[in-house]
């Protein structure tokens, strides 16, 4: 590691005020960050740690009935508090990485990142979920924009995220077994207007739906409707797995997870 200052602000509006400095970088939970410091393959002279800031932590249902996640909430704490009012979205974060991760990470962490294999762009894109910052809100088909970019400004924070309850959802995927990384997951979601099906792990641009698959599970929210799976042109091709494996899991993992849906 190198030398670098630290703050540790207490409100948004302080951190945003930090963050307004050169070179300065948000830090979350740091599960995605500190390995990065370490490889040398970002070196910020400042580090802004969020794990202060009260006001974007914790779980809630909003007026509109949607499930409200703060930013700076942990893993852990979305699985324990989301249990009853989305268990599909509880299910996901409580299978990510291992215990030492589901209680640094944070759901604001990993959607700023937004790496190709993480599992919440899945859960958010697949909701429809919003994505709120401290100057606007942004519905997911909007936020996901390729391989770890996001339409997140320079500075900005991600203050909390709401989330549509469907009907019924689930999430599969099929972990790399050492990362513990999605080589492919699914997260498929029923709504009264229809359904909406989010893969990650597969796609050489990150997160993406699976437009075909929506449009015959919102005909027929079976298994058996589940379409052939897709084209493996675009799909991530490496040591893990040829882009045509990558693209038959997508089509295996939705499959379980209508078959799991509840």
């Amino acid at each position: 590691m190198y030398s670098f200052d630290i703050q540790r602000p207490t409100s948004v509006a302080d951190a945003v005020a930090a963050l307004a400095t050169d070179e300065a970088l948000p830090l979350g939970g740091g599960q995605t960050l500190i390995p990065t410091l370490k490889q040398r393959l970002s070196a910020p002279s400042v580090l802004v740690s969020l794990s202060a800031i009260a006001e974007i932590k914790g779980v809630c249902t909003g007026d509109d009935g949607a499930l409200c996640i703060g930013g700076g909430t942990t893993h852990a704490t979305v699985a324990r508090e989301a249990a009853s009012s989305y268990p599909a979205l509880a299910d996901l974060a409580g299978h990510i990485g291992d215990p030492a991760v589901r209680n640094r990470g944070t759901i604001g962490g990993s959607l700023a990142n937004n790496d190709p294999s993480a599992c919440y762009p899945a859960a958010a894109l697949g909701s429809g979920a919003t994505i709120v910052t401290n100057t606007r809100s942004i519905a997911a088909d909007d936020y996901f924009q390729g391989m770890f970019a996001t339409a997140l400004n320079e500075g900005e924070i991600i203050t909390e995220v709401r989330f549509p309850v469907p009907e019924k959802a689930a999430y599969m995927k099929f972990e790399q077994p050492a990362s513990r990384f999605a080589l492919v997951g699914v997260f498929v979601a029923k709504y009264a207007d229809g359904v909406r099906v989010a893969v990650t792990g597969a796609s050489e641009n990150g997160v993406f739906r699976w437009t075909e698959a929506e449009a015959a599970l919102s005909s027929n929210f079976s298994a058996d409707a589940v379409p052939a799976a897709p084209s493996g042109d675009g799909m991530i091709s490496d040591l893990h797995g040829s882009g045509a494996y990558r693209a038959h899991l997508v089509a295996v993992m939705t499959k379980r997870a209508v078959a799991a849906a509840r």
